[in-house]
This record gives structure tokens, C-alpha cells and sequence, in this order.
């Protein structure tokens, strides 16, 4: 059998420079990924062409882009963003604290498109 419990703190990898996309696990269903985004760093607006970027926030606050024009809301410790296939979403960490994420692409081949 497969492993099927993670714990999100080992995936972890601030860094002062850009944020690091760590892979928890990924198969041809999903690509699950551990983010910590440092205060004033940003993920920078993209989409996903074919398919949902699911994030569940751990910790932290910022910015969650909802779309090309740069319309924003704050998201927080807490919440689920859902960006559905082809919808724009990116991350500015506003808050004192480092944001942290789990992302769920799926499927895991959705495409990946710099704005």
C-alpha cells in the first residue's frame, strides 16, 4: 500500500529568495504541494489551462488574485481558494507571518501559464 498521510511541516522550505514549490506527493489525479510564502513575497498570478489549483491556508494572511485585472480579497489561516480550471490566482503575502499553503492541482497534468 501507499503512503497516504503527510505531514505538511516536513514539505516546508522557506526561503528568502523565491518561494519554493515542494511536491508532497503527486500522482496522474493530482500534484499536492507545500508552500510558505515570506512576508512581501508573492506567487506570482498564473493558470492552470486544464484543470482546479485548490489551496487550503495553514497560516498566515495575504492577497489571493482572482483575476487578470488584479482584483484581489484577503485570504487567511483557515480558508480554501478554489481557482477553476483556466481562472487566474497568485498570492501577495501582506501579513507579519509567513504564509502557508497546501495546493491541490488536479489533475496533476493541468498545465501551468505564467501571466
Amino acid at each position: 500500500m501507499s503512503r497516504r498521510v503527510f505531514q505538511v511541516a516536513a514539505y516546508l522550505q522557506p526561503n528568502d529568495g523565491e518561494p519554493i514549490r515542494s511536491v508532497v506527493h503527486e500522482t496522474v489525479d493530482a500534484a499536492i504541494v507545500a508552500w510558505t510564502v515570506k512576508p512581501g513575497q508573492r506567487i506570482s498570478p498564473h493558470l492552470h489551462p486544464s484543470g482546479q489549483d485548490t489551496w487550503t491556508v495553514i497560516a498566515g494572511e495575504g492577497e489571493y488574485q482572482l483575476d487578470a485585472s488584479g482584483s484581489t480579497m484577503r485570504i487567511a489561516a483557515g480558508d480554501i481558494a478554489v481557482a477553476p480550471a483556466g481562472a487566474v490566482h497568485g498570492v501577495l503575502n501582506t501579513g507579519p507571518q509567513d504564509f502557508v499553503f497546501v495546493s491541490v492541482v488536479s489533475p496533476a497534468l493541468s498545465g501551468f501559464q505564467a501571466l
